[in-house]
């Protein structure tokens, strides 16, 4: 199973449920799940990652505007925030992934969907959001 394109499934459900608070998550990714044409999807990856974002978002939200004080939740792009979502959680919570994959995972994921500086933006806050973190390793640069 591709993680990447795993990922990539999971930010994208994450924005549409950005954009679409009140519909459930759970949903929207069975519905992407079933109409995605990537055949390399693991499933169960996705799922853990939505599950754990829907759980997390609001302490993950704290932790961007902290991180981010002049960018305001509802100031920044709405796929930036759905990568943050994705890659904190997974930076933070995923004791498996390792953090350098996490961060460069989700610089990809702005290099590709977001805007022109997104993935300066986004590799500054997990940056710092990983520094303040009890995953923090100071050999990790």
């Amino acid at each position: 199973m591709n993680r990447h394109q795993s990922r990539m499934v999971a930010m994208q459900i994450i924005y549409e449920w950005s954009v679409r608070p009140k519909d459930d998550i759970l949903e929207i990714t069975r519905t992407n799940i079933e109409n995605n044409p990537i055949d390399d999807i693991d499933e169960a990856f996705v799922l853990k990652l939505i599950k754990g974002v829907r759980k997390k978002y609001k302490k993950i939200d704290e932790l961007v505007e902290k991180a981010a004080p002049e960018w305001p939740i509802e100031q920044i792009a709405v796929i930036d925030i759905a990568i943050l979502r994705l890659s904190i959680y997974e930076l933070l919570f995923c004791k498996d992934i390792p953090p350098k994959v996490a961060i460069d995972e989700a610089v990809e994921l702005a290099k590709t969907y977001g805007g022109a500086n997104s993935s300066k933006f986004i590799n500054g806050v997990l940056g710092t959001v990983y520094r303040s973190s009890d995953r923090y390793n100071k050999a990790d640069k």
